[in-house]
């Protein structure tokens, strides 16, 4: 793990961050599920993580440091199940926020897997053989929420967050091999303890969605159309700068036989201009005089198309 001030991207000039990471996670769950009639079930579970953590700190004359939590995370589910067509349920569960080693470290393993409390409530409705729907409100908490700086090469603790939101989803199927989705994402997420206006959760998606159509035959032909949507959102915690959202298509045709493949796949096919890893960030170029912050982003994907044959043996 390294993080470098260069120049020109070649020219050592000095170490940020400069170590060796290692991480081990051994876990194990349990559940158990109680049906109580033909309409109510109950599931429980419990799930045990043993986190251990070592990093070797060049930077530090090879110092080692060495950290291990354990955390167990308890959930439960509520079903009814009305009919065969339509079910409704209540999921309730505690989890955990993994951060980076660097920080369990130094911290010894205290306060650095935060627990996240979640709910949801939803239902599952199938109102004919071709047609699936969910539906779904959900409330998540956690009890610290860590930013990675990535020109300072190290995390943050940004304080307690809370997000409210809902799920939509739709699986159709108007004739016989072509499918139809659909998913609709909301989400509203805020810091607990800042000042309203100043509570924004830098790049935290608000409206999001994905769907597509695709067509499966049995005589090999199968392909797709999708989609991706993200709307904007806050990069800054007062709202001041925003993320700029994208709206990208991609599509894929492939023909499959026993021994062989042929495949086109294009991305971005309307070959818009989208940013796909944005950042609030200060930056300064040789002519200005001080530093400005502004967006900075990895440019997404153009207009690209790849013709592949495979050979089965």
């Amino acid at each position: 793990m390294e993080l470098s001030h260069t120049k020109d991207r070649f020219t050592l000039l000095d170490r940020l961050a400069f170590g060796n990471v290692v991480e081990a996670n051994v876990f194990g769950f349990i559940n158990k599920t109680f049906r109580f009639s033909n309409y109510f079930s109950l599931n429980t579970g419990l799930r045990f993580d043993q986190f251990l953590n070592n990093y070797t700190d060049h930077l530090k004359v090879d110092s080692i440091f060495k950290s291990n939590e354990a955390i167990v995370s308890p959930k439960i589910s509520l079903y009814y199940h009305k009919d065969k067509s339509t079910q409704y349920y209540i999921n309730i569960g505690k989890g955990f926020h993994t951060n980076d080693t660097r920080v369990s470290v130094l911290e010894n393993g205290r306060k650095v897997a935060p627990p996240a409390y979640s709910a949801d409530l939803g239902t599952i409705i199938k109102p004919t053989n071709n047609l699936l729907l969910q539906a779904a409100i959900w409330y998540l908490w956690l009890d610290q929420e860590f930013v990675y700086s990535g020109d300072g090469a190290y995390v943050e603790p940004s304080g307690k967050t809370k997000r409210t939101g809902f799920d939509l989803s739709a699986r159709y199927e108007p004739i016989k091999s072509l499918y139809i989705d659909v998913d609709l994402n909301y989400a509203h997420g805020r810091f607990v303890d800042e000042l309203k206006g100043q509570n924004y959760i830098p790049l935290a998606p608000v409206w999001s969605s994905t769907g597509g159509i695709t067509y499966k035959n049995k005589n090999g032909i199968n392909g797709s159309i999708r989609y991706r949507w993200l709307s904007d959102r806050p990069a800054k915690e007062d709202n001041s700068i925003v993320a700029s959202g994208y709206f990208v298509n991609d599509f894929v045709l492939n023909y499959n036989q026993k021994k062989y493949e042929i495949g086109l796949s294009i991305n971005n096919i309307f070959n818009i201009k989208w940013k796909e890893t944005q950042f609030d960030t200060e930056s300064r170029l040789k002519n200005e005089a001080t530093p400005i912050e502004e967006i900075h982003f990895t440019p997404g994907t153009k207009f690209a198309a790849k013709l592949a044959f495979s050979i089965f043996f």
